[in-house]
This record gives structure tokens, sequence and C-alpha cells, in this order.
């Protein structure tokens, strides 16, 4: 049986070939006016104009189909969001009010709040407890569109508490509808017990944490907060090293807040991404510009915290492949909505509609090595599809931002109901 999607107003970002967009190539989102689309076994397996299907000879129409009027809403495919924190305990909205009273990120981190605030709170929960809240919040996201999601974890600070979170992502991987990978950032911060002896807890992460992380195969990639007052680009190096010798892939936090170094150590460590760049340099940018690294923008951080904005023209002027992300976390970043990101890009960061949506979905794939799977309508892909109200163009997504614009979302070529059901035989 097939699924033949009819009267589609414009089906975006089709592409026949994989690739990962550079500088100017993000502003060409290649679409079809007045299309179909075909599913068979959960992925995509045919498109074009409706002007074949309307042919009575088309082996199209000789064919059992289950037949959906698109109604003319637009179909994209759905979101990658390549760089999430999930899996936390609780909320710190009470964080929320100490930065509009002044405190900065710093201020907050220095009192033992930020990381630290969120590590003590999932220290206290089961791994039961964690995987409830993070499932209920992936769905969530799901719902809004992400059909691909990465997510990190950094909150736990032991071995013990990293290995629980990065359980909770595998189980994450097991039973959600949709691609799932994970990455450790053990160095995410030093637990208050480190503070003054940083070697021991770089020690810890290295000789306790990477091998039981190995035997268990939980992660896929490994990150480090580089950044004052965390870990340095020396320190990063020497972690990643010690990840990659476990055959995890960095992907990298740096230059949020400082530039001390995090992009030159970053591109040596041949990174698959460095992600947030709030905070760049010329230098910085031809470095990444000569190089495959994925620089994964994260707008609604800077929002939250009320930053300067990442320099997403400069990266993409200067050939840069460049991706966008949410950054959805407890302290900077508490929302999923890639739509959000989309359109925060497109008015803050001034990317163009064309440029948002590739960053969003086949750039945001390739910073997860999911493009094989998702990122783009493609032949083979699976059928994770948003669906949209009636729109006058592509540009309306980003413009209208304060509307919730998905009318469907089409995971694995079945219409979500209330929540996102698990695989079946999962």
């Amino acid at each position: 049986m097939q699924t033949l999607i009819k009267n589609i107003a414009c089906l975006v970002n089709v592409r026949e070939e994989n690739k990962l967009l550079h500088g100017k190539e993000l502003s060409v989102l290649p679409c079809i006016q007045n299309a179909y689309l075909i599913i068979e076994n959960r992925k995509i397996a045919k498109y074009g104009q409706m002007c074949e299907i309307l042919n009575q000879k088309s082996e199209i129409r000789n064919q059992k189909s289950e037949i959906i009027d698109a109604a003319n809403a637009y179909v994209l495919p759905s979101w990658c969001d390549s760089h999430t924190h999930i899996v936390f305990a609780k909320s710190r909205e009470e964080e929320f009010v100490d930065k509009i009273k002044g405190l900065s990120y710093a201020d907050i981190a220095a009192k033992g709040g930020g990381i630290l605030n969120s590590a003590n709170k999932l220290n206290a929960m089961s791994e039961n407890e964690l995987y409830d809240l993070a499932l209920k919040r992936l769905n969530e996201v799901i719902q809004l569109g992400t059909g691909a999601i990465e997510i990190k974890s950094g909150y736990g600070l032991s071995v013990e508490d990293e290995l629980k979170m990065l359980r909770v992502i595998q189980r994450l991987k097991h039973t959600s509808s949709i691609s799932v990978k994970s990455t450790f950032l053990g160095a995410h911060a030093y637990p208050l017990q480190y503070r003054k002896n940083h070697e021991a807890y770089i020690k810890l992460i290295i000789d306790e944490m990477l091998p039981n992380i190995a035997k268990e195969n939980l992660a896929d990639y490994i990150d480090v907060f580089c950044e004052e007052g965390f870990f340095s680009a020396d320190e990063m190096k020497r972690i990643c090293k010690a990840g990659i010798k476990y055959n995890l892939k960095p992907k990298l936090h740096v230059n949020q807040l400082n530039s001390i170094g995090g992009i030159e150590a970053a591109i040596k460590l041949n990174a698959l991404s460095v992600d947030h760049l709030e905070t760049l340099n010329d230098n910085e940018i031809l470095k990444l510009s000569n190089s495959e690294t994925i620089t994964t923008l994260l707008p609604s951080a800077a929002y939250f915290l009320r930053m300067n904005y990442p320099p997403a023209k400069k990266l993409i002027e200067n050939n840069c492949a460049v991706a966008l992300a949410s950054d959805y976390n407890p302290g900077s970043s508490p929302s999923g909505n890639m739509n959000n990101v989309v359109s925060m890009a497109c008015i803050q960061m001034r990317m163009l509609p064309e440029e948002a949506i590739n960053a969003a979905t086949i750039n945001g794939a390739y910073a997860m090595e999911l493009q094989h799977d998702a990122g783009s309508i493609s032949i083979g892909k699976k059928a994770n599809l948003i669906f949209t109200k009636q729109i006058p163009s592509l540009a309306y997504l980003p413009y209208s931002f304060g509307n919730n614009l998905i009318d469907k979302v089409m995971i694995n070529g079945e219409f979500l109901s209330q929540a996102p059901q698990p695989l079946k035989g999962v």
C-alpha cells in the first residue's frame, strides 16, 4: 500500500542530491508548485507536479493508494534540531527573574545557579522520572514539527548521574518515533567539589565516565563547554581526544560569551559542529570558512539572555555551512520550538527565509549525520513532514512569528494524533 498526497500548494526543499550547504548555496531552496508526494514503507517514494497524476494513463493512478488531499498546504521536511538539552529535572524560572533584575549568566553561575542548579535537581531525581519528563518534552517538540533531534547530557556532573542521563537518552532513542542522537557533555561545568581541582574532574571524565559510556554504547558524540570560568581550549582538546579514542566525534560549545581559542581547537579536532558563536571575530570566521565544520547557531539562547546574536550573514558571506538549532534547556533557552528559531534567524540575524529553512532542515540533518534519513524531500528519506495551514507564501512562515501555522505533522508516513506514538514493534 502506498499513500498519495495530492494538491500540495508547494513542496519545499526537494533535493535529488544530498549536500551540505555552504554560503550562497543556503539561499537556494528547491520547491515544486502544485505538487504530489507518494509514500511507501514510511519513506518518500516519488514526487512531482500534479499534472503528472492527472494523466489517466499514469502508473500512479493504477495502483491502490490511500489518498490524502493536502488542500493547498505547503509541505516541508520536518525540522532537524541538532542541539538540545531536553533531559533535565526542573525548570529554572527563578533565575529568569534574577536575569530581569540584572544578574548576568556568569553572576548566576557564580552563586551556584545555572548548570550546577540543574545538576543538583537532576541528582535527586530517578531515571524513570527523568525519562517521563524528557519523553513529554520530546513529544511536544515533535508536535511542533521536529523530526530529528540531538540530546546532550551535562546536568549530571558525576559518573552515576551522567550515565543516568545518557541511559534516558538511550531509552528515548528506542521508544521515540523520530531519530535521536546522543551527546556526552560531562564537561559542562566543574562541580563544586572540583572547582579548585580541575585536573581531578578531567581525570574523572577521561578515566571513569568515558570507559563506562563506551561499555554501554551510550553516546554518539562528545561535547565540551569551552568558556571562561568553565573549560579552556586546551582542556577541551584533551577531553575530546580521549572521547575520539572511543569513536565519539566532537560537537562543541564555543564562543558563546568569550573568544578563548575554542574555534581553532575545534577545527584541529575536526569537530562535526561548533555551536553558539555569539562572540566571533573576523579571523575566526575566516578559519571556519576554510573548514568542513558546521556552524550551528542558537538564536533563541541569544534572545533569552539578551546577548548579541551570532553573525549569520558574515558566516554565510564567508562560505560557512550554517545550521540552526533550539538549544532547548532550562536555563538559557526554555523552548524547543524550531518555528520560532527560524523566525528569529530571519528577524534578528537577517537570514533569508530560504537560508533559515535550509539551515533548520538539511544542514541540521548533516550536523547530526542524519542526512540520509532527514532534512529534505528526497526519495528514500523518512516521510517526516510538516503540513502548514493555508499561507500566501513561504516567507509568511517566519514573517508571521506569533501564529501557529502548522496544520498537521506526519512522522514515518502517519499523521500525529495528540501524542506521537512509539515505533511499531518497539
